[in-house]
């Protein structure tokens, strides 16, 4: 085998802006507000499923997705200031929360009110209650440094299935939502292909590669106009329900019911209500969602061409996400923030991995969260039109994930098995346990505490969580001091502590010189 212990950070290529430098503003601006319509997608899906569940009309669908986007502004500003410091947008949607969240809908002490807008008003306080307990999890484990001593027992072989996972492991999300609406998610999918791939090398203005940075901002447009035109002429109307719901562009309902003006503030549905339970159940979701941010971060380091966060700026960053987990509780915005994993792979997809576009597209989150009605029309964009971005993006994070495979010996049968197993169990685990999965039943794990069957069911149904379980006891238990440098660890190890490269300094310094009041430990 080479010796790989020597080899530099920068081995992806054509990535023409990273970590420590900035586009030209007008650039930066465009990229941020595709940043901001990407993020959209989650953001509107699983809250308006999860309002829907509870009882909720539209008006209250439209003011919950309008504080999440706010929050989600907030916390990426804060993450990207003061936390890891990379270049990720950290927003609501995550399908980690939805059992917590599902168990906590169906309390039947919940489900005794008759009149639907108290049962939102008091599930939403409930929910906001354990968003606010379960927080103190990530904080603890962050600013405690705990979670930055267990990432001492990561490596470059447990991570490539760990990170592979966190793109691999939002399968459902691509082609099964596409297909939903294949006359609109198969043309989105080509053309981004198109513009992304093979015109990317074409620059009609001057020197800027306009279809290679531009892609979502190109495609979704043209594709989203021709959904107008289907549903204005007619094509869904005989159409299933299904269908309907997923193909035309006017049954959102968002831009009626969106208020013009509206400015979120801590406590709009009330005082937060608090159960023993509810928090446990809510504690797995901070738990996975701690998970699979952390391999989001690997992630984005490779494509920002940083170096791997160290432990010090890993714990740092999970703690300021719980802080983002705090601030979702505080606000109501229905389900706890994580790394958004599609807009990790635009950094890919966009070859522009700067922390200044990251830092506007907050900006944009935050201004068009409280001018409802303008955040409202893009928000209403149909769905599979994400999923077909989706199908490239976290394809795209899985392949960074087996990319750290470069630093590990692949003729081992150690490594190979570890891989592979990681891999497999990952992916089968999670779609054992979601098979069994419905509001009513709660999942697969079925006692008479739902705290303990939302808390069970949640772990193991999230394939990043299964696959770290998996990875970090095999690596670190089967021939460990033989297996040091097929794991990877020569090259690794230097990246583990803030002063073990000199590049660490340079990516994760604090900003307004807070390293002399916060020095890294």
């Amino acid at each position: 085998m080479a010796d790989i212990t020597h080899l530099p950070m920068e081995q992806l290529q054509d990535l023409e802006c990273c970590l420590d430098s900035n586009p030209p503003w007008a650039e930066a601006i465009l990229l941020a507000f595709q940043n901001y319509i990407l993020m959209l997608g989650t953001s509107v899906m699983i809250p308006s499923w999860i309002v829907h569940a509870m009882g909720g009309s539209d008006g209250d669908k439209a003011r919950v997705i309008q504080t999440l986007l706010f929050v989600a502004g907030i916390n990426t500003l804060l993450q990207t200031l003061f936390g890891t410091r990379l270049p990720t947008v950290v927003g609501g949607g995550s399908s980690a929360y939805i059992y917590p969240i599902a168990y906590i809908i169906t309390d039947s002490s919940l489900q005794q009110i008759s009149d639907p807008h108290e049962r939102f008003i008091q599930t939403m306080r409930a929910i906001q209650g354990a968003l606010i307990v379960a927080s103190s999890i990530q904080i603890i484990l962050g600013y405690s440094q705990i979670w930055g001593l267990f990432s001492r027992f990561f490596s470059p072989l447990g991570m490539a299935p760990v990170v592979g996972l966190v793109g691999l492991g939002l399968f459902q999300r691509g082609f099964p939502v596409l297909g939903d609406c294949v006359e609109i998610g198969i043309p989105m999918l080509l053309l981004v292909i198109g513009l992304s791939q093979y015109l990317k090398h074409v620059r009609p203005f001057r020197d800027i590669p306009i279809f290679e940075r531009f892609p979502v901002l190109i495609c979704v447009p043209i594709v989203w106009i021709y959904a107008v035109i289907l549903t204005a002429s007619g094509a869904y109307r005989h159409k299933p329900d299904t269908t309907q719901n997923s193909c035309r562009t006017d049954r959102a309902n968002l831009i009626s019911t969106a208020p013009w003006f509206m400015f979120p503030y801590p406590f709009q549905w009330g005082p937060p209500t608090f159960s023993a339970g509810h928090s446990f159940a809510m504690m797995s979701a901070v738990i996975v969602s701690m998970v699979e941010s952390t391999g989001a971060y690997m992630a984005a380091s490779r494509l920002a061409i940083a170096t791997p966060p160290p432990a010090y700026v890993l714990s740092r960053g999970i703690g300021w996400q719980g802080i983002g987990v705090l601030l979702d509780g505080l606000y109501g915005s229905v389900t706890g923030s994580t790394v958004s994993v599609e807009n990790v792979g635009l950094l890919g997809l966009t070859r522009v991995g700067s922390r200044r576009v990251v830092q506007i597209s907050s900006g944009f989150m935050i201004f068009f969260s409280i001018l409802g009605k303008f955040g409202a029309v893009f928000a209403s964009v149909p769905f599979p039109i994400f999923a077909a971005l989706y199908c490239i993006l976290f394809g795209l994070v899985a392949s960074i994930g087996i990319s750290f495979l470069q630093f590990t010996n692949l003729n081992s049968m150690r490594n190979l098995i570890i891989i592979g197993l990681t891999l497999f169990l990952g992916i089968s685990v999670p779609q054992f346990f979601n098979q069994y999965w419905t509001p009513s039943r709660h999942g697969l794990v079925h006692t008479n505490a739902g705290w303990f069957n939302a808390f069970l069911n949640t772990l193991f149904s999230s394939p990043a969580t299964v696959g770290l379980i998996v990875a970090v006891l095999l690596d670190n238990t089967l021939e460990v001091e033989r297996s040091k440098k097929d794991r990877g660890m020569p090259w690794w190890v230097k990246f583990r502590t803030f002063k073990g490269d000199n590049r660490n300094e340079e990516f994760y310094t604090l900003p307004f010189n807070l390293n002399r009041f916060f020095p890294p430990t």
